[in-house]
């Protein structure tokens, strides 16, 4: 019998039967277990390490990514350090040019955080597991079946000993290689591996004579996150070429000869652990969606590492399918609610590609791309310019097509305002916490609260008044639980095409 992280006994030998089974226990499995569990179905994760690894590949959270988990109550709680705020300038960098600034993406707290991935994963399962989710570690998944009305998922412990569990749907977050994906038949295309890169621990056994930071050079890129009294990260990025086995496991001595042919001189280490290779291959999930199997995050988008995009992305992609996939599960979803998963965050990720392609592309070593660089660096402070690339890697450029042309507000995320409510004042992020739709309106907008009755099991409804005047440019907005807009009273009467009921139809189902 194995015990799953809440404590409750879960046989391996025996079919557990789920609402949801999620692929993978990362973060983004584990933020989907959240999500999923705050709506009251309990979902089931599987993972195939018996245990957390403790090892972050990533640790940065940007700004759309924090505004998002504000809107859960987790944004203090997935900072190891308190922010520091009240910061005029936060440098960023794009393809190692650190003179983008990221200070005017929001305004609402901090537009950046460090968030060791392993950290926040742990959170993540700490809530889950703490709102009624099940972990199994110890578990590989080798592959799901698709019946119609249900999915089996096919399960081998690290001892050969199999079985199986059933579920009405599956979320694969197994990674790049996702057993659920290929298993699933689901295209995963792309451009192929042009670099080889590698990543490890080691103690630098002379610190402060290393390339600390991120150097170019002209047989590559070296980068060291220096940490003199302890273990260090290295990276190598070697543009000859892709790695001619990827599956490779890395040697220490493989990481060292790049290390020292790349920066062009010894850069003595030892002690290495964690070592890794990656590539710059730019692939996507042709479709989020075969029948009841969904991807997200790594499973169905993989990239380059730059600025940590892929983390940022995956986040995001579970706080937009917790909320829909919830909704199939309890009966209420419109039809085609859970297509718009795909809809919404397919393009968001085939950009994010877009943008990691011509990075890569700007740090390649050659001298003909030594004037391109100085060129795109220059015109990185250009204010327009600035703007755009902040907004395209923080996320914050991002909004959706939910269908309301004329509507200004909808598909945009709603921002942090002061409201004063019949329970005190309030933030607007706080009336998301629950990750139930909301609807906020003025006193001079109650019929609007009306309308919104019938959806009454599925929908918060708040009176506010704003604490700032300009605060609110609505009377009423209807608010999806990932916290974008899909509705605002615009002057336009409440019953007219595109009113208030006809959109709560749309995206929240029939009334109850």
């Amino acid at each position: 019998m194995k015990q799953g992280s809440d404590g409750s006994a879960v046989s391996a030998d025996e079919p557990v039967t789920s609402d949801v089974v999620i692929v993978g226990g990362g973060p983004v499995g584990m933020l989907l277990a959240h999500e999923l569990a705050l709506q009251g179905v309990r979902p089931l994760v599987v993972e195939r390490l018996p245990q957390p690894s403790g090892v972050s590949k990533a640790g940065t959270l940007h700004a759309r990514t924090v505004e998002t988990l504000h809107r859960r109550g987790l944004r203090e709680a997935v900072q190891p350090r308190p922010a520091s705020g009240g910061r005029t300038s936060v440098p960023f960098h794009f393809a190692g040019m650190f003179d983008i600034d990221l200070a005017d993406v929001s305004a609402e707290g901090p537009v950046i955080v460090g968030s060791p991935q392993a950290y926040a994963e742990h959170v993540f399962a700490e809530r889950a597991t703490g709102l009624g989710a099940r972990i199994v570690r110890g578990q590989e998944c080798t592959g799901v079946h698709d019946e119609g009305d249900r999915v089996r998922v096919d399960l081998q412990g690290a001892d050969g000993t199999r079985s199986q569990v059933t579920a009405r749907w599956v979320v694969g977050c197994d990674g790049v290689r996702s057993a659920v994906r290929r298993s699933a038949g689901i295209p995963f295309t792309g451009t192929p591996a042009t670099v080889a890169a590698l990543m490890g621990e080691v103690r630098l056994l002379d610190p402060w004579s290393a390339p600390a930071g991120w150097q170019r050079t002209p047989r590559g890129w070296t980068l060291i996150w220096l940490n003199p009294s302890g273990h260090s990260r290295v990276c190598t990025y070697d543009f000859q070429g892709p790695a001619p086995d990827r599956q490779a496991p890395v040697t220490f001595e493989e990481l060292q000869e790049s290390m020292d042919r790349i920066a062009g001189r010894p850069v003595p280490m030892a002690d290495a652990h964690d070592l890794t290779r990656f590539s710059d291959a730019a692939l996507q999930a042709e479709s989020y969606r075969s029948g009841r199997v969904l991807l997200a995050g790594d499973a169905a988008h993989a990239h380059f590492p730059m600025g940590g995009q892929g983390l940022n992305t995956g986040l995001q992609d579970a706080v937009n399918l917790g909320w829909k996939l919830a909704a199939e599960v309890k009966g209420w979803a419109p039809a085609g609610l859970l297509d718009t998963y795909h809809t919404e965050r397919h393009p968001v990720a085939a950009r994010v590609l877009y943008n990691v392609r011509a990075q890569v592309a700007l740090m390649h070593p050659g001298v003909l791309t030594d004037s391109l660089r100085e060129l795109f660096r220059e015109t990185m402070h250009l204010p327009q310019v600035n703007d755009f690339l902040t907004g395209m890697i923080s996320g914050t450029d991002i909004r959706y097509d939910v269908n309301a042309p004329g509507d200004p507000l909808a598909g945009t995320f709603a921002p942090d305002i002061r409201l004063k409510t019949a329970q005190g004042s309030v933030s607007l992020a706080s009336l998301l916490w629950k990750g139930r739709p909301l609807l906020i309106h003025t006193a001079q907008a109650a019929d609007q609260a009306a309308l919104a009755a019938p959806w009454a099991d599925r929908l918060t409804v708040v009176e506010v008044v704003p604490e700032s005047a300009s605060a609110m440019s609505a009377p009423a907005v209807l608010i999806r639980p990932d916290g974008y807009v899909l509705w605002s009273a615009q002057g336009r009467g409440a019953r007219a095409p595109g009113g208030l009921a006809e959109v709560a139809t749309a995206w929240l189902g029939a009334p109850a």
